[in-house]
């Protein structure tokens, strides 16, 4: 079989890197960087399209041959932060009963992007009760006349109703204005909000069209006619058709990639992931395979596009020690390379002759007390995280971050001499300065997303993640791991990164049907997407306060290669569920077994330590404590009834729900998210519809309120 190729590409704010990978055997084949393009006369498309040229030349490998193409993009958040947006008319509309309430809630206040720099919007109001062409017509007119290059089409209940916003959109069209329908971004009520994030979608539009036009018609040129998908926020993809609709669900794309790049690259299903850079780290949540996401604010204001929880931290692996009368006083914000130094931890050696601590201002207003060393040749280095690490012995071959310790040690002898105090212990001053930072922003997301003990494993990314991971770990407890390939994760996300969609509604008191319904939308919204249908997993989540039910759909696109090198053995999938566990093989129990995944327990009855292997070896349920059950198709009703009873779920206004997981052929559902036991079979049903009776399936309950 004709090798077959995927291409990630990942677009940051100095360098735009690019991987080759083998769809089969998922090896990184080559790879390849050059600096962002922002100043070229196509944008950051040029980056893209010299970069994945470039890896193709270097890896002899065909444009044919590539039968997957994506890239993440900072052009979105970058238009928002340089206020590089379109005017914005806004046509809203309401029925003669709302429009008094509707009219000031679909008027939106300009949104400061950046200091001095606005986004405000046109306005015109209709009512939609037998709304005609002529008046929609004229609205778009005079909006024209004020400036407007874009349009918001927003109805009070047009997740009801489209007709109204379509019409919008198919006028706006014929006047040669790009439109964002509110229905379109979300099926959200909350009128205001959804005018507001309608505004900033269509605000980017003429940008980012632009650059999806030029970045497709390069890589055409170039002979790859393989899917070009782009990077969402929120850890998934979509085709650059779906992008030219909803740009705004780019944001953040560049933190997703690295996540995905940890869920698919290294098959971490649970865990805090730390992306380090040079100058700031990214943390965030893995949970149950899932990324966690929250809404974007942008200006301060709510939005509802979904982008990862991400806590955003100004220490890193180039983070620059600041010092002050023999005493350190700060790690960061400032970082070597905003300051234009190297890091003495990877300077010859042999230029670090009698160092000598210099204190100084990085840019003007930071404050002159940043350290830097100048040798006896006048050069001068950073001292950094990166440094500090590599004193201590953290940073290990095959880290990105990774230095021989001597020239790291000699120029740390500076600092302890300023310090008064051992080399060991001046590097130790730096990394417990810096990890200080970090920690209670682990312990605010461990509280806050209810991880289990076993899901509390510290994931580094990034070219700088062995600078603080390891250290943080030390000082938590907690397991850790560096990503494989880590200075170049967020490109193999991209490439490896699954077609996701998201679909949301406002359901008060959601019956079964409701949720089968919605999770009937969202699988066909992501198929439409270029997802294969066998391939795709929905997850249901229902919130009983604020009645707000979401599908996530997540899937292969159809032109992946499915993997072709086989299932591990049984064997196999008990030592690595016994080396997670810390136990023997032969005391672990097999619980539950399917196509795709082994469900192992250690001894004891109740609700125990539990680990599931999939059928390449990653770990995808741990818990501390649950329960296990093998089951079939046609007991599925039956087996969630008395699996939910016996995991402490209670029915009634004061219920108790246990966390519910079902496996089937190498399909995992996510019943977490269900809070009722009648939804939850209804759920699970409905992704057994046609199956035979006797196929096999397995559950998993995570126990009620700690029942």
């Amino acid at each position: 079989m004709t090798r077959a190729f995927r291409i990630g590409i990942d677009v940051g704010g100095t360098f735009t890197k690019a991987v080759l990978i083998d769809t089969v055997t998922r090896e990184v084949i080559g790879r390849s960087s050059v600096l962002t393009t922002h100043d070229h006369a196509r944008g950051v498309a040029a980056g893209v399209v010299e970069v994945f040229r470039t890896v193709l030349e270097t890896s002899s490998a065909a444009p044919e041959q590539v039968v997957f193409l994506a890239h993440s993009t900072t052009q979105a958040t970058n238009a928002l932060l340089e206020g590089d947006v379109a005017e914005v008319g806004v046509v809203a509309m309401a029925g003669k009963a709302a429009a008094h309430l509707a009219e000031p809630q679909a008027r939106i206040a300009p949104i400061e992007l950046a200091p001095g720099r606005w986004l405000a919007t046109a306005n015109r109001f209709l009512v939609s009760d037998d709304l005609d062409e002529g008046a929609v017509r004229e609205a778009i007119g005079a909006l024209q006349t004020e400036g407007a290059r874009v349009l918001v089409a927003s109805a009070a209940f047009g997740v009801d109703n489209t007709g109204t916003e379509e019409l919008v959109r198919t006028l706006g069209a014929e006047a040669g204005l790009p439109t964002t329908c509110g229905h379109e971004i979300t099926r959200l009520y909350g009128l205001t909000t959804r005018t507001r994030t309608a505004v900033i979608n269509a605000s980017i539009l003429p940008r980012m069209i632009a650059t999806a036009d030029m970045t497709e018609a390069s890589v055409r040129e170039a002979g790859i006619r393989a899917p070009l998908m782009v990077m969402r926020g929120d850890g998934g993809v979509m085709d650059i058709r779906e992008m030219r609709r909803r740009p705004a669900m780019t944001m953040l794309s560049g933190p997703a990639a690295s996540v995905a790049g940890a869920l698919m690259h290294l098959k971490v299903a649970d865990g805090l992931y730390f992306e380090v850079g040079g100058t700031s780290t990214n943390i965030g949540v893995i949970k149950n395979g899932r990324p966690t996401v929250a809404y974007a604010r942008v200006g301060g204001h709510e939005t509802y596009v979904a982008s990862l929880d991400v806590r955003v931290l100004g220490i890193a692996g180039g983070s620059l020690i600041r010092a002050d009368r023999g005493r350190l006083i700060d790690v960061g914000p400032r970082s070597a390379h905003i300051a234009g130094l190297a890091y003495a931890a990877f300077a010859d050696p042999a230029a670090i002759i009698a160092p000598e601590v210099e204190l100084f201002e990085p840019k003007p207003g930071d404050g002159a007390n940043y350290v830097r060393i100048k040798v006896a040749d006048g050069r001068r280095f950073a001292l950094t995280n990166t440094c500090a690490a590599n004193v201590l012995g953290y940073a290990k071959p095959g880290n990105h971050a990774y230095a021989a310790t001597d020239a790291a040690r000699r120029a740390f002898e500076a600092l302890a001499t300023f310090l008064g105090c051992t080399v060991d212990e001046a590097a130790r001053q730096v990394l417990d300065c810096a990890t200080g930072k970090v920690l209670p922003v682990v312990a605010d997301l461990v509280k806050e997303y209810e991880l289990d003990a076993d899901q509390q494993m510290l994931i580094g990314e990034g070219g700088g993640a062995a600078a603080l991971v390891p250290y943080a770990a030390e000082q938590t407890g907690l397991r850790y791991e560096i990503s494989r390939d880590a200075e170049v994760i967020s490109s193999i996300g991209v490439a490896l990164a699954l077609v996701r969609d998201v679909v949301e509604r406002i359901i008060p008191h959601p019956q079964p049907d409701d949720l089968i319904a919605i999770r009937r939308e969202a699988l066909e919204a992501v198929v439409r997407l270029g997802a294969d249908p066998s391939q795709v997993d929905v997850t249901v989540e229902v919130d009983q306060q604020t009645h707000r039910v979401r599908a996530t759909a997540m899937g292969a696109a159809e032109m992946h290669v499915k993997d072709a090198s086989g299932a591990i053995s049984e064997r196999e999938a008990r030592f690595l569920a016994a080396r997670s566990l810390g136990v023997a093989a032969d005391t672990l129990a097999l619980a539950a077994e399917v196509p795709g995944f082994r469900v192992y327990q250690t001894d004891g009855g109740g609700p125990r330590s539990l680990r599931t292997i999939d059928w390449q070896g990653a770990i995808r349920v741990q818990r501390s404590r649950a329960l296990a059950t093998g089951a079939t198709a046609a007991t599925l009703a039956r087996s969630v009834f008395d699996l939910w009873h016996r995991a402490g779920g209670t029915d009634g206004p004061a219920h108790a729900h246990p966390g519910i997981v079902l496996l089937y052929d190498r399909h995992l559902v996510d019943l977490t998210g269900v809070e009722d036991l009648e939804q939850a079979q209804a759920l699970a049903k409905s992704e057994l519809d046609g199956k035979p009776a006797d196929t096999a399936i397995a559950l998993i309950a995570m126990p009620a309120g700690g029942a």
